[in-house]
């Protein structure tokens, strides 16, 4: 089938397009085939590209240590899809081929810059009636990755969230741009960083307060604000050191950072001494903080067909809208690895796929 492939970790230089990437199959009764329509890069796919993660996703992927060093190659990145379901698996009662869907693709798992791809049912969810498969692709991969943070590790929800003062550190990209209208949507107040010529995208999205972090030091100028109840950080670096005194204490508000060094850890000394550095270093942090009043944690993308599905009524509701800055044609991959490697997005990069391959 064609597809966009890697066949070693490098730079924009080793993007290759195939006609002859090997056509996935359903191994297991649980799966799913899906013919992709369209599809769009995250930060990931250049890490990925990079080599981020390649011996920790070579582990989840061989955890018996069977196959060669190198054997993930050629490999296909791209973590969103929206496209039609072709073929399930005997267990899959949720969805039938015609199907319309959307999915965020695990990392260890060939990604979606191709004309198929097979997930797991429980990874897929029935794309918002409201979206073309151009704008749904924008959605799954951060709107997971901020479910992540705010929910699973945030503890937040629907019921609980009215009223609370959340502060998104880095707020004009894709997971950025997704939690502002999750927050909103449940009630919160929400307040960003961002830089000055993105505040009327993030204004639009209904953030409350947008601190711009070239008018001087955003520290300063968040301390003269009211406390917060969850600070989610996409930027990571020096933010830690201050961020967290913005908290209210001794109120179970709580830091949750997506910078983390996990994969690092693993991909340096292992997944046994990889997952003991990190939990060393997470613990020696959240008790240190802990010690304030405030809590400390890291989150980590998950894939997940029921939270997109609960996702799905939200932008069916107007509730969320996708935030897409600029749309490739799939013969224009590499312009659109390089448009996202120059950073600052404003939205997500998407890539139309089936069109081209008609």
């Amino acid at each position: 089938m064609p597809a966009w492939v890697i066949d070693k970790y490098g730079n924009n230089d080793v993007l290759r397009y195939s006609t002859n990437a090997m056509f996935p199959i359903i191994n297991y009764p649980n799966e799913v085939m899906v013919k992709v329509h369209s599809a769009s890069l995250n930060p990931i796919d250049i890490s990925m590209r990079n080599g981020y993660g390649a011996a920790t996703l070579r582990m989840r992927r061989d955890p018996l240590n069977i196959n060669a060093a190198g054997n993930e190659f050629p490999l296909i990145l791209g973590r969103d899809v929206s496209g039609v379901i072709m073929e399930c698996g005997l267990d899959v009662s949720y969805f039938k081929p015609g199907d319309e869907v959307w999915a965020a693709i695990p990392p260890w798992k060939p990604g979606s810059l191709a004309e198929f791809v097979v997930l797991s049912g429980n990874e897929v969810s029935h794309r918002p009636k409201s979206l073309s498969h151009t704008q749904a692709a924008a959605l799954p991969y951060v709107a997971l990755t901020a479910w992540s943070a705010l929910v699973n590790t945030g503890g937040l929800n629907k019921d609980n969230c009215t009223g609370k003062r959340i502060l998104i550190i880095g707020a004009s990209g894709g997971v950025g741009t997704f939690s502002i209208q999750l927050m909103k949507a449940w009630g919160a107040h929400v307040t960003v960083t961002c830089s000055q010529n993105a505040e009327q995208l993030v204004k639009g999205l209904g953030a409350d307060c947008v601190v711009d972090y070239q008018a001087g030091s955003v520290e300063t100028q968040l301390r003269a604000l009211k406390p917060f109840d969850l600070i989610l950080d996409n930027v990571g670096g020096d933010t830690e050191q201050w961020a967290l005194s913005c908290l209210k204490p001794w109120s179970g508000a709580k830091y949750v950072t997506l910078v983390t060094p996990f994969v690092l850890n693993t991909d340096r000394l292992g997944i046994a001494d990889g997952m003991l550095q990190s939990g060393v270093t997470i613990g020696s942090k959240a008790l240190k903080h802990l010690c304030k009043g405030v809590h400390y944690r890291w989150a980590l993308f998950a894939p997940s067909g029921p939270a997109l599905d609960e996702v799905s009524e939200l932008v069916d509701a107007g509730k969320i809208r996708p935030v897409v800055e600029q749309v490739f044609s799939f013969s224009e991959v590499p312009q659109a690895f390089q448009k996202l490697g120059r950073g600052h997005a404003r939205g997500k990069t998407v890539i139309n796929i089936s069109g081209d391959l008609q």
